[in-house]
């Protein structure tokens, strides 16, 4: 097989593509050392993939970084011996003030560079409570088995839920419901620092 009939063999794209059997890489490797057109037919089918690819690309959902980071500092701070607490359940008559044990820790602050900040303030297998900034938003998702609840604490937001809008000030308690999209736009000039409660459906 010369050179072009071996490149149309589709044998190049297989090589590229990590299929190609033992053999077949052996040959592929073999012919590019001493062949200039398989080597640069290789480049070119790898530059045209990685285009491909680049195309194609799903962004990350920009919240999961921030609580895996939050997930790892809580469980660096258990193991140093800060002891577990239990934060109340938000419910219609939850304040800011119910929350002043945590927010007023000079150790759980924002550092004010990150879109989203977040600090775990306490964990069971039923409840999550967190506290969050958001510089500019929360991407649009949608929760099948944990209800959602915010307490606005600073700045204001709107919660936007199958299209309907809700704005929150400082104060206000906003629940998500089961199965519903929405997202989080902030409206202030200042990060939306919120207490965020996940409770198991």
């Amino acid at each position: 097989m010369n050179s072009k009939e071996f490149i149309e063999s589709g044998i190049l794209e297989l090589y590229i593509l990590g299929i190609a059997s033992h053999a077949e890489q052996q040959e592929v490797e073999s012919r590019a050392k001493s062949d200039l057109a398989i080597q640069e037919e290789l480049n070119a089918i790898s530059l045209s993939l990685e285009a491909v690819a680049i195309k194609q690309v799903i962004p990350p959902n920009p919240i999961i970084k921030p609580f895996l980071m939050a997930t790892i500092n809580y469980m660096d701070r258990m193991m140093h011996g800060e002891p577990v607490t239990a934060p109340p359940l938000r419910h219609k008559q939850s304040a800011i003030e119910d929350y002043a044990p945590w927010l007023q820790r000079e150790d759980l602050k924002y550092t004010g560079t990150e879109p989203v900040f977040a600090y775990i303030i306490g964990h069971t297998q039923k409840v999550t409570t967190a506290i969050v900034w958001l510089k500019d938003l929360a991407p649009q998702e949608v929760h099948d088995a944990e209800h959602e609840c915010f307490l606005i604490v600073e700045g204001t937001c709107n919660i936007v839920v199958d299209g309907k809008e809700n704005s929150l000030v400082p104060g206000d308690c906003f629940v998500i419901p089961l199965h519903k999209n929405h997202f989080v736009k902030v409206t202030s000039a200042i990060p939306c620092k919120v207490i965020l409660q996940r409770v198991a459906a």
